[in-house]
């Protein structure tokens, strides 16, 4: 029998796996280059092949037409103009998430700093109001605080993504190590499916393409990639090119030789 989680991540995936394009960072941040509008980088990341967006709930609610891929609701929060930046609190629920029409719901959790159990209650109580409702959960978990000497270690990513999971998240989103075969290991270790962060912009388009290679080389059910999308002179052609490597399993080479001849 199917259930409603199943339901719902089968609207976030394509073929298995997910390219979410995440647009929650101005609440944190601000409204920086390429979020000035999100209904127009929704838009352009929707043609360009997203399986799924995530956001605050100000930004579904702003849209003036429902989009046609999934949608996870983001319930925590901080800015970096605040006193606590990495102590992320909760400003929504599971319950508004189904209200808005959400495929799921997800959370950022740092570890390793002293606001850490307070983050940890939080994704206990909400892993369970997600179950309650059959609505997916994302775990952003990220090694961050003042006991994380690497934040690219892959023993500590592989603890960090497993409490993830041991807490109740259905997938992990985090950081990467480095190399394809650090990542596997991350991996392999945690007990749900595991999507990679975009994490800072990088250098270039075949940067951005061998990351998400690499992490679905070394098993992971995709990636989520924020500034390397909508921070991209065309966002819509760099989704593309990724949802190439990502999904249809194509090479580096070959989603850059697309890329290359649809900016020609």
């Amino acid at each position: 029998m199917v259930s409603g989680k199943q339901v719902r991540l089968a609207r976030l995936t394509k073929k298995g796996r997910m390219l979410c394009i995440p647009l929650d960072h101005a609440l944190t941040v601000g409204p920086i280059f390429g979020l000035e509008n999100p209904g127009t980088i929704i838009q352009k990341v929707v043609a360009g092949g997203a399986t799924c967006i995530l956001a605050h709930k100000g930004t579904i609610r702003s849209l003036e037409a429902p989009v046609p891929v999934g949608m996870i609701l983001h319930i925590s929060a901080s800015t970096s103009i605040g006193v606590s930046p990495n102590r992320k609190v909760l400003i929504s629920s599971a319950r508004h998430a189904i209200r808005l029409g959400a495929d799921a719901l997800s959370l950022h959790i740092n570890i390793g700093g002293k606001e850490e159990s307070e983050m940890l209650s939080d994704l206990g109580m909400v892993a369970d109001e997600c179950d309650s409702l059959d609505l997916p959960l994302v775990a952003m978990m990220y090694p961050r605080g003042e006991n994380i000497k690497d934040a690219t270690d892959p023993d500590t990513v592989a603890h960090v993504a497993r409490i993830g999971a041991e807490s109740g998240a259905d997938i992990v989103k985090t950081v990467y190590t480095g190399n394809t075969e650090t990542f596997r290991q991350v991996v392999r270790k945690c007990p749900v499916p595991v999507v990679l962060a975009g994490g800072s912009k990088m250098d270039s388009e075949e940067q951005i393409l061998e990351v998400a290679s690499s992490a679905v080389r070394a098993g992971a059910m995709g990636v989520a990639f924020g500034r390397n999308v909508f921070q991209y002179r065309e966002p819509e052609k760099i989704v593309t090119a990724l949802r190439r490597v990502v999904i249809d399993d194509e090479s580096v080479a070959q989603a850059m030789e697309g890329l290359r001849s649809e900016q020609a």
